[in-house]
């Protein structure tokens, strides 16, 4: 398959992509980095990605951070980057996406634990992350062409433990193995429309 992986450089990226490589032609892409680069808060930028990079058999993301911040200090202007990025910066890579993948071509969008599990400070990323999940299980049931989506749902990864897990008490690091499994199984497998959460 030829796939097209928007956010290679992070914890779960970079894993992501090492094991896709083995057996499949990997495009990366990066606001700064990468083989094509894409500001996915642009439309404009993610359909001049497309064009970049035809015929392709699935786009991967994951890319896109939230914020945390005292509920207390939280306002629309402080969400907005969030929802611009992670959240339309998704939605808009499927629907523009769409008319530029290859029949029964697949989407895996990420979200994350706090959409479930919400911790201290963690408003903004779980607004994002629960919408994310709506979108994807309700684009599933609209997508054309035998297309198929599907939402990754990462804990707390281990490899970012040592340096963010004082911020989550009591949330388990997740092996990374199990994280890439959950990607793996949304880009070779049969599933659609499911929301994979890999949070033990």
């Amino acid at each position: 398959m030829k796939i097209l992986l928007v956010g290679a450089t992070g914890a779960i990226g970079r894993q992501v992509k090492a094991a896709l490589e083995v057996r499949h032609e990997v495009i990366t892409a990066g606001r700064s980095s990468g083989n094509l680069q894409v500001d996915i808060a642009d439309a404009a930028s993610i359909e001049h990605l497309f064009k970049q990079a035809p015929a392709l058999d699935a786009c991967i993301v994951t890319a896109g951070s939230s914020h945390m911040e005292s509920f207390q200090t939280l306002r629309e202007e402080s969400l907005l980057p969030d929802i611009r990025s992670k959240l339309l910066g998704q939605v808009n890579l499927v629907l523009i996406g769409q008319h530029y993948l290859n029949d029964r071509g697949s989407f895996t969008l990420t979200s994350g634990i706090l959409a479930d599990e919400p911790a201290r400070g963690t408003a903004a990323a779980s607004v994002v992350s629960g919408a994310i999940h709506s979108f994807g299980m309700a684009a599933a049931a609209e997508l054309q062409r035998n297309l198929r989506i599907n939402v990754v749902s990462p804990g707390l990864a281990a490899d970012s433990y040592a340096a963010i897990g004082h911020l989550f008490p009591g949330f388990n690091p997740v092996p990374m193995q199990k994280l890439v499994n959950a990607y793996l199984k949304s880009v070779e497998g049969v599933i659609n429309g499911q929301v994979i959460r890999v949070y033990e």
